[in-house]
């Protein structure tokens, strides 16, 4: 029996409202966010294809939606409305009722899945009810003589599409293996009836070019940085900007070349942001930066061209651009040993919800310990829940909360890249 999307605290019973984008910085009070809590396509993963899927262990499903699920209850108690935690699979789901959707996402998923031969039952997966293309969409099975492989990397929502302002740019992601995750994005923004006051407002990059919104943070209405990594080419980061320039507020893209390894994929594996003022960051790579690494593009009176600047130091350009201390604090402590093992589990990984207040994996006890430095209140997702549960949350306080998450961190994923923010309070 196929195993539920739904989480039983995500009530999605009534029509979601019209979506209004609204992304001004990473630290803004959370107001709606789309999750995957992991489903049927993680039960269809197998050991000897995690390497071709890009997933890294076999999650015990149960447990891992649990912890989800927890996650989840979080948001929706900062936020305190029915569609503040939005499934990836629904929205899919409630897309595919409209021909037009099945016809886009079948002939899209034909067209980058050629290997697969699914192009011979083009037409037979057309003719699929929503719910069972919905379900082939995830696990690559149906009851055609044909399978795909599932996609278990669904769950890290953050990589398939970036919010900024009023603008949402959509992935192009590098790897095959992710390739329906974006067809899916795109068949919910196009054809979803939500997220119909948002067409205009798409940004969509050129062929050619790889882009995944790990590798995409909004530090305030006028600046972002973007890693130029794995997942991230230079040509995404270029086009990117020349967009943001042209279509938004933003007049600064400081860029940061990471190494192309699996254990830095995205920019946000290694740096986020706690609040305005504060940043989680893994010291061997963003303090040891080389020289030409971190790029300022700025925005300049010709529309053809942009200024460039050469930056020696994430930290110190960070404050120039800003105008404030922007104070980094070290995931792992001050121990290189501890460093490396807690940003392997994501201990950089933070998810903001408000000003201050952030979540994560509860294994990685020494950057808990340098957040409690800095003067955060550390307590449980349960203890949150609890000392919450008869008022509603107001920011204030600075807290670091943690999640048990000891499943889902196997998928070499945190909370950030669990998460894709559609709206937030503006600072």
């Amino acid at each position: 029996m196929p195993v539920s999307q739904e989480s039983p605290v995500l009530n999605q019973s009534d029509a979601v409202p019209p979506i209004k984008l609204g992304v001004n910085s990473e630290t803004g009070i959370l107001q709606q966010v789309i999750v995957h809590t992991p489903g049927e396509e993680m039960a269809q993963v197998s050991p000897e294809k995690l390497h071709d899927l890009l997933f890294e262990d076999i999650l015990h499903l149960q447990d891992a939606r649990r912890e989800h699920q927890l996650m989840s209850r979080v948001f929706r108690k900062i936020v305190g409305r029915h569609d503040a935690v939005l499934q990836i699979s629904s929205l899919l789901g409630e897309a595919l009722q409209h021909n037009d959707a099945r016809d886009e996402f079948v002939e899209s998923l034909c067209a980058v899945s050629q290997s697969a031969n699914l192009q011979a039952f083009e037409s037979e997966l057309k003719l699929l009810s929503p719910e069972n293309l919905k379900h082939f969409a995830l696990t690559g099975e149906s009851e055609l003589p044909i399978h795909a492989h599932p996609i278990p990397n669904l769950m890290f929502t953050r990589d398939v599409a970036a919010v900024v302002g009023d603008s949402i740019i959509l992935s192009h992601p590098a790897t095959t293996a992710r390739a329906r995750e974006s067809i899916i994005m795109r068949v919910v923004i196009h054809h979803h009836p939500a997220f119909k006051g948002c067409q205009k407002k798409i940004i969509d990059l050129p062929e050619g070019v790889t882009f995944e919104g790990g590798d995409f943070l909004v530090v305030n209405e006028k600046v972002v940085l973007i890693g130029n990594s794995e997942r991230t080419s230079f040509g995404g980061v270029i086009n990117i900007a020349r967009a943001l320039f042209e279509k938004t507020s933003i007049e600064h893209v400081v860029m940061v070349t990471l190494p192309a390894e699996r254990a830095c994929m995205h920019l946000d594996t290694v740096f986020t942001f706690a609040s305005p003022e504060e940043c989680v960051y893994f010291p061997p790579l963003i303090k040891n930066i080389p020289h030409g690494n971190v790029v300022r593009f700025s925005k300049s009176d010709s529309k053809e061209k942009f200024n460039i600047e050469i930056c020696d130091d994430l930290q110190l350009e960070l404050q120039r651009i800003l105008g404030h201390e922007v104070k980094f604090i070290p995931c792992g402590g001050a121990d290189p040993l501890s460093q490396r093992r807690e940003q392997w589990t994501d201990g950089a990984n933070f998810f903001a919800l408000a000003p201050g207040l952030v979540i994560g994996y509860e294994r990685n006890m020494h950057t808990f310990e340098e957040m409690s430095k800095r003067g955060y209140r550390v307590v449980t997702a349960e203890g949150f829940l609890s000392y919450y549960e008869e008022s509603d949350y107001s920011p204030g306080e600075k807290m670091a909360i943690k999640l048990e998450g000891n499943e889902l961190s196997r998928g070499r994923g945190g909370p950030r890249c669990m998460t894709m923010p559609l709206a937030r309070k503006p600072l």
